[in-house]
């Protein structure tokens, strides 16, 4: 029997092609003599590579008509579009096949930042991608998201300090976006209220800041790991932590496919929009500034606070976050 071909396309962040994951694994799982291809960026071809539900991994080649000539080549049945904008619809106009696109709810989030009207609809991300194949009678399997890791991308945990051998708090401080970033001080204030070691995780863009809060913690159980790891070798440190801080990025989802403790810090995005951890509730606390008029002030990120005083990050309540840590790290220690 033939089989049937879908194309799954995505082309970012980290942080979203890992929430489609679940879509993946459902369509290959419950649906008969079924291939599944994933269309991504080369930058994200890594993450996918290993997932054993994928086929096949294309990548956007520089000359477009190039990658339109081996999607055409593919022969496919359907298109996922998960992305859906303006290049996942000169891609599918160009190979002319039936697909099914995702509803980015742009309007809700545009009602949201701009008039702070919530019309969207309390659901998250995961579940919106998988309406997209519903119609083939795929259904959410609630084995939430996957990760899986190339053997020769697992850091060995003898490899690194001493210190760090019996255990962790993975402190995810980069973010794509200055807004979604905890300042500085804080990162070095939570890390001072705690007794535990710590791997601070981020990439080579934010070597310097850890840097820095290494040089101005009082204790010296800090790690930097940034910079000095690629994404499969961060998910392995993610997931040998006991229990994850992090703003929202990629390796906050990432530690959800782990299933991982998080402590999840929002800045000017909210989890209103639909990406908070995809984990059981008792896995995650989310912390955030309620009530504060301005948030959401986007719905991706800004360089740097439009209202100067950045209040959504720098009011964060430090105490309640070191009690979330000290409670994780204990349940951990008891198992």
């Amino acid at each position: 029997m033939t089989k049937v071909k879908y194309l799954i396309i995505r082309f970012s962040s980290i942080g979203d092609i890992v929430l489609t994951t679940p879509v993946i694994r459902c369509l290959k799982q419950q649906v008969e003599d079924v291939e599944v291809h994933y269309l991504t960026k080369p930058a994200f071809a890594s993450i996918l590579l290993s997932n054993p539900y994928i086929d096949k991994v294309l990548t956007l080649k520089e000359d477009f008509l190039e990658t339109i000539s081996e999607i055409k080549e593919e022969r496919y049945d359907y298109i996922i579009d998960l992305h859906n904008n303006l290049r996942t619809k000169r891609v599918k106009n160009r190979i002319g096949i039936l697909s099914f696109k995702f509803n980015k709810l742009n309007v809700e989030k545009w009602l949201l930042v701009n008039f702070k009207i919530n019309k969207l609809p309390n659901v998250h991300i995961v579940d919106r991608y998988l309406e997209t194949v519903k119609i083939f009678d795929v259904k959410n399997d609630n084995k939430g998201l996957d990760y899986f890791i190339p053997p020769a991308d697992e850091v060995d945990i003898k490899n690194l300090p001493e210190f760090l051998q019996s255990g962790y708090v993975g402190f995810v401080i980069g973010a794509k976006h200055f807004t979604k970033k905890l300042p500085t001080k804080k990162i070095i204030e939570i890390i001072n209220k705690i007794n535990y070691p710590v791997v601070l995780l981020g990439g080579k863009e934010d070597v310097e800041e850890a840097e820095q809060v290494i040089t101005d913690c009082k204790t010296k159980n800090v790690f930097n790991s940034c910079g000095k790891f690629n994404i499969n070798q961060s998910a392995s440190l993610v997931k040998k932590a006991k229990v994850i801080i992090t703003n929202d990025t990629g390796l906050m989802h990432i530690a959800s496919a782990f299933q991982k403790p998080i402590i999840s810090l929002w800045g000017n995005t909210v989890p209103e929009f639909g990406m908070y951890p995809y984990v059981k509730n008792e896995l995650s606390e989310i912390v955030e500034v309620k009530n504060l008029k301005c948030r959401p002030c986007t719905k991706i990120g800004f360089k740097q606070c439009p209202k100067k005083h950045f209040s959504c990050m720098n009011d964060l309540d430090i105490n309640l976050i070191t009690k979330h840590i000290n409670k994780y790290w204990k349940e951990k220690q008891m198992k």
